[in-house]
């Protein structure tokens, strides 16, 4: 798995996660979904996330690096 599926399956857990909190427990929960959007958001103009430097120190390697030269 690379970093960007990896960013990708973490965002759709933060946000199938905040969902279910906020129908089960609280809708201040839906603060949560938000903030993984607003990220997703910035991080399509910047390449930066902090959920990437989390992913590349868990070992992920980025798409490009699989590639032989």
């Amino acid at each position: 798995m690379t970093v960007e599926r990896g960013l990708r399956l973490l965002a759709g857990i933060f946000v199938l996660g905040s969902l279910a909190l906020a129908h089960y427990f609280s809708p201040n929960w839906l603060w949560l979904t938000a903030l993984v959007g607003l990220n997703l958001f910035q991080s399509a103009f910047t390449n930066w996330c902090p959920g990437m430097v989390i992913l590349r120190a868990l070992g992920l390697k980025d798409a490009g690096c699989d590639k032989a030269i």
